[in-house]
């Protein structure tokens, strides 16, 4: 990807609430796809846009996200299936035949992508980093976090630590449509918090259109506004202390998390 081409990305909806990302190289109609749940809807998207997948970057192995790779594989010949190393040596994520590790680097379209080992949501999940954007999978999401399936408070504190790093104006792509029931969620916690009520208006008008209007996303995410009223980013705020009465970083982290499994 050159710098006067940038790519363009286009959302394609699978299953209930999540989506999968086709990133597209202006230049030549390739594409690749983050975290395809189905084949069907990612195969149709690629052809109503006339492009050619030419591989697959999965965060992590849950079946929501790798659902649709043999299918993809199927259709469009031995391309490259990208996910981490600590999947691959467990065989858990389907046609895999690139096996990364935190740092690596991978060449797309003259374009450098950053990987990155998150682990929390699970042990051996990624996210990729690309020209100010960031596939992120099920490590963050608008106004939350994910579920620590198999990995640790302290873990996932690590992770989300890593991207508070991150330039604020970088896009937040991630695989699920869960901000508004993050919001409310969020607004049991800070009732009063006024940056949080107003997120919650906005995205509640946003998710509900009227007059027959398509259903409206709130993906992606600018990590500015994450940082500002997501408060699985927030745990050294006073008023996010004080809710969860505790003060050491990953113990305010670890109460929101057992607070939002139980909502």
């Amino acid at each position: 990807m050159t710098s006067h081409q940038p790519p363009l990305i286009a959302c394609v909806p699978v299953l209930k609430d999540n989506y999968a990302w086709l990133i597209i190289e202006p230049s030549d109609g390739s594409a690749v796809v983050v975290d395809p749940s189905e084949s069907a809807p990612v195969i149709h998207a690629a052809d109503a846009l006339d492009v050619h997948l030419s591989a697959i970057w999965n965060t992590h192995h849950h079946h929501d996200h790798v659902g649709g790779n043999a299918g993809l594989c199927e259709r469009y010949g031995p391309i490259p299936v990208h996910g981490s190393a600590i999947d691959g040596e467990l065989g858990r994520i389907p046609k895999q035949s690139v096996f990364h590790r935190d740092g690596d680097v991978v060449r797309l379209s003259g374009q450098e992508v950053l990987v990155l080992h998150v682990p929390g949501h699970t042990l051996g999940h990624l996210a990729y980093y690309v020209a100010g954007m960031l596939f992120i999978g099920d490590t963050l999401f608008g106004a939350g976090c994910g579920r620590l399936f198999e990995g640790t408070p302290e873990e996932m504190f690590s992770s989300l630590s890593r991207l508070r790093e991150i330039p604020d104006d970088t896009l937040i792509y991630c695989a699920h449509e869960y901000t508004l029931a993050n919001l409310k969620f969020a607004c049991t916690i800070l009732p009063d918090n006024e940056a949080l009520k107003a997120r919650l208006s906005a995205t509640t008008s946003l998710m509900q259109p009227q007059g027959g209007a398509p259903l409206a996303r709130t993906v992606p995410l600018t990590l500015r506004e994450e940082k500002q009223t997501n408060l699985f980013l927030r745990w050294d705020a006073p008023d996010v202390m004080r809710a969860t009465g505790e003060t050491d970083p990953v113990r305010v982290f670890a109460a929101l998390r057992r607070r939002k499994d139980r909502f």
